[in-house]
């Protein structure tokens, strides 16, 4: 299919919390390009700009969330009045989603959000370094339409400070790492979250590797160690995940 070839008309929105604007829009545009969605169908909330909108769940075909630099596991006391508002509000959404079972796909932040409404223990564990690692699917991943298709072990983009550390009983595990053993998860039949990024390409974590070097994922002298690790194997195969999503959910 091409961006014209998928069905229906209903919207996808996707929620954004990046407030630099580059990786802002990279980010979006990576969505566009993977999912394979017109401008016109990918409606982007800018969260640590604007409040969320009112999101008519049966309007849509269906929620994307982005990464964020934005962690639950952080002290409340240190969290910005800008956080506490996005950690609110996605809540309310999450609740109505997991309730109705409604088509979401979270990337990173999405495990936070999605593993914050589950009661999971979310932690500095299993952080992983900025980098490149090699996801497993489960059983249960092999067989889930988001992944058909998929290679059994595939390399992804990661690069995050808090995992969920223990998957509830109520979630379904698709995928780990070695260093990470909640990479990718579902809720229902619909609802999903993966800690690694299906939405980067090189360019798109080279960006964010120098929008972010002061956001505490490595040290200064790390830099060109960080930038090597991203270039370690190529990863091509995991934005098939978000088309996935697009051509499951369009309506």
């Amino acid at each position: 299919m091409t961006r014209t070839d998928l069905p229906g008309d209903r919207p996808f929105v996707l929620l954004a919390t990046r407030a630099e604007d580059r990786p802002a829009d990279e980010e979006y545009a990576l969505f566009l390009r993977f999912t394979g969605l017109p401008p016109e169908r990918l409606r982007r909330v800018r969260l640590e700009r604007d409040p969320m909108p009112e999101i008519d769940l049966d309007e849509i075909a269906g929620i994307l969330v982005g990464g964020s630099p934005f962690n639950a596991s952080d002290p409340w006391e240190r969290k910005s009045a800008v956080q506490r508002r996005v950690e609110a509000e996605m809540a309310a959404l999450v609740d109505e989603v997991v309730v109705r079972d409604a088509p979401f796909l979270g990337a990173c932040y999405g495990v936070g959000t999605l593993g914050t409404h589950l009661g999971a223990p979310i932690d500095g564990t299993y952080a992983e370094p900025i980098s490149v690692v090699d996801v497993a699917l489960s059983d249960a991943g092999r067989a889930d339409p988001l992944l058909s298709g998929m290679p059994a072990t595939f390399p992804a983009f990661v690069g995050h400070k808090e995992a969920i550390s223990v998957l509830p009983a109520a979630a379904t595990l698709l995928a780990s790492s070695a260093t990470c053993p909640v990479q990718m998860f579902r809720v229902g039949e619909n609802v999903y979250a993966t800690q690694f990024h299906p939405e980067l390409d090189l360019d798109g974590i080279v960006t964010r590797i120098h929008a972010y070097a002061s956001f505490g994922y490595f040290r200064p002298h790390e830099l060109e160690f960080t930038l090597a690790a991203v270039r370690r194997s190529p990863v091509t195969v995991t934005g098939r995940i978000l088309r996935a999503f697009a051509e499951r959910y369009a309506r």
